[in-house]
This record gives structure tokens, sequence and C-alpha cells, in this order.
């Protein structure tokens, strides 16, 4: 397993950056108008990777913050975008343009064997699948629909075909500062090569302690930090030296 990484977290919405409550596209709260100054602050306090989503783009099921996405990715940092990624087309674009992975979630729950082939095609290190969950449950279309899988058996699939790279997003958790679904990530996928991203939740230093002591032994590869570094509940250079 490869060290563990502190994701920063950009959603993007109407060309800004945002953050939902719970996925809820009602409760949205704008914490700047540029994202990509917003990269920069990440970028100087010492982030390597940058964990950014096309908000507008999973609900819609096409690319609609690309550019921002894309002028990030000039920075001197890993980027990782999820949302309206639904076609080969897509993830050729994103790569082609700087994107060191692309996120696919929807598209992985509706049609799974086309993104078996672009794990083969591109590299399980490209593509990360991305598992929201309701009460266990994979959703889809921006949080919008529940599928009738289970996060688990939907993990099993792709591991068994490959895939090194999944997020599992706990939308009960999400936004809500309240402490990640550890247990849950951990379960996600058995041992093996792949990582499980822990996403959802975080609010405290302790928060990111506590994923950091489950990652031992454990397929959690990483955490994703949103809305508590918006809330300045702590800062990034603080959550990268816990």
């Amino acid at each position: 397993m490869s060290k563990f990484q502190i994701y920063p977290a950009i959603d993007l919405r109407g060309g800004k950056c945002v953050r939902l409550f719970q996925g809820d596209y009602a409760q949205e709260t704008v914490y700047g108008d540029s994202p990509v100054d917003m990269a920069k602050k990440f970028v100087d306090a010492g982030a390597e990777w940058i964990h950014m989503v096309d908000l507008d783009g999973a609900k819609d099921g096409v690319r609609i913050n690309d550019q921002v996405v894309i002028e990030a990715a000039k920075l001197p940092v890993n980027v990782q975008i999820g949302g309206g990624i639904r076609s080969r087309e897509d993830i050729q674009y994103y790569l082609s343009n700087g994107i060191s992975r692309v996120i696919i979630g929807s598209l992985a729950i509706r049609n799974p064997e086309l993104v078996v082939s672009f794990i083969e095609e591109f590299g399980a290190d490209r593509i990360v699948i991305g598992i929201d969950a309701k009460d266990g449950m994979a959703a889809t279309e921006g949080w919008i629909e529940t599928s009738g899988q289970s996060a688990q058996d939907v993990a099993a699939f792709f591991t068994t075909h490959g895939a090194k790279h999944f997020i599992y997003t706990d939308i009960a958790t999400d936004g809500t500062l309240q402490g990640p679904n550890i247990d849950a990530n951990k379960a996600l996928v058995a041992s093996g090569d792949a990582g499980v991203i822990v996403s959802g939740g975080i609010g405290t230093l302790d928060d990111i302690k506590n994923v950091k002591v489950a990652a031992e032994g454990s397929p959690i590869s990483g955490v994703i930090i949103g809305k508590a570094l918006y809330e300045n509940r702590f800062t990034l250079e603080e959550a990268l030296s816990c």
C-alpha cells in the first residue's frame, strides 16, 4: 500500500467552490468564487493531491466545470476529478489535459463491464471507482437515486477486475462534520492491492488521526477533507502533520 494521503476537496458548482450538506443540492454553501485560487492555497499548504468534484456534471451527466479542473491541474499537484464522467471520451479528455486520476461513480453502477474496459485501457492507477452509499446501498446520479446494489458487492466486482482505487462516501455523514464511517470503509474491500479513500464527515484533527490509525492493516489509503477546512476547524498544514 502506498503512503496515507490527505486529499483536500474542491466541489464545483456554477464555476464556484461550494459544499453541499448530505449531498442535497438545495443545501449549498459557497466558499469561494475561484476554485483555482483555492487549489493554489492547498498547494502552498503542502497538498500533493487535490480531490475535485463537478457537482453540475454529476447531476446532469456531462462535463460542465472541466475548464476549472484543467486549470487547477496546471499547478504542481496531482488532481483527481469526479462528476459527469460518462464515457471513454470523457476519461481521455481529462487524462490528456493533465488530470492524474478520474473518478467514475454512476457509470460504475449502471455499466460495470464498460468501466472494467476503462481500467484495462487506461490502467488501474488512473481510474478511481467512486462508491457513494446510503445505508450501505450504492447511490447514483449525484446521490439523487439509490441503486439496488450494496456498496460491498460493487467493490467486490471491481476488485476482482483489477481496480486499485476506491472512494467510499457515506452520504449520511457527508458535510456533517460528525466523524466518518470508518467501519464501512474498512469493510468495503477484502485484503489485496486495492485502497479505499475515506470521504465524508471529517470534522476534527482527531477524526483524521482515527482514520490513519484505522488504515494500519486495512485497505484505507487516504482521507478526503472538505467542509472542515472551509469552516476553519483546522488548517491543511495541521491535517498534513497529523
